[in-house]
């Protein structure tokens, strides 16, 4: 017997929404940080480091900017330089608190109703000066920081942070601010 046409939109519709839900969750075995102060996390952050992805390869000079709206939501606007075509790049989104307004768990949209995950799961709560951040799983990570650049010895500990979470690594790519395009720092 075949299933009904009202089963099979059901089981899609099902599949739809899993499938949307899986993009906005947090990797396995982390978590969030708490305690989290949107109004503190609100201005430029500049992106110190990166796992490649398609929507940011080759950019450099990368930031994103956080403004609060009234209904809570925060506008995002993410710009970056890409030095092959010479051209600034810019994208806005917004992005809605996934539970709680004091835990660091967003779901971001660029595109429509399409959401990821936004997950501060390291934060400088004292100064909100630097943070790691994650998307859905350990393939999207970001190092943030509110100047250009950071101290060895502050980077030298996110990362240490990073790869004891499972990030891999050896494989980020340390954004350049330079105007003459030099990588500020390395490891």
């Amino acid at each position: 017997m075949a299933p009904k046409p009202y089963t099979l939109l059901f089981i899609f519709c099902l599949a739809c929404l899993l499938t949307v839900a899986g993009c906005t969750g947090i990797p396995e075995g982390l978590t969030p940080v708490s305690g989290f102060d949107i109004n503190r996390y609100m201005g430029k952050w500049y992106e110190i480091a990166r796992l490649d992805h398609r929507f940011e390869r080759g950019l450099s000079h990368v930031s994103a900017d956080y403004s609060l709206r009234g209904d809570g939501s925060v506008d995002v606007v993410n710009k970056g330089y890409d030095r092959q075509t010479g051209q600034w790049k810019e994208v806005s989104g917004r992005a809605f608190f996934v539970g709680s307004d004091t835990v660091g768990q967003l779901k971001v949209s660029f595109f429509g109703p399409f959401y990821g995950g936004y997950n501060i799961i390291l934060l400088d709560k004292e100064h909100y000066q630097y943070a790691l951040v994650c998307g859905p799983d350990r393939s999207y990570f970001w190092i943030l920081a509110r100047t250009p650049a950071i101290p060895e010895s502050v980077l030298s500990g996110l990362v240490a942070s990073a790869k004891t979470m499972g990030f891999d690594t050896d494989q980020l790519i340390f954004v350049t601010h330079d105007p003459q395009g030099n990588s500020i720092k390395t490891l």
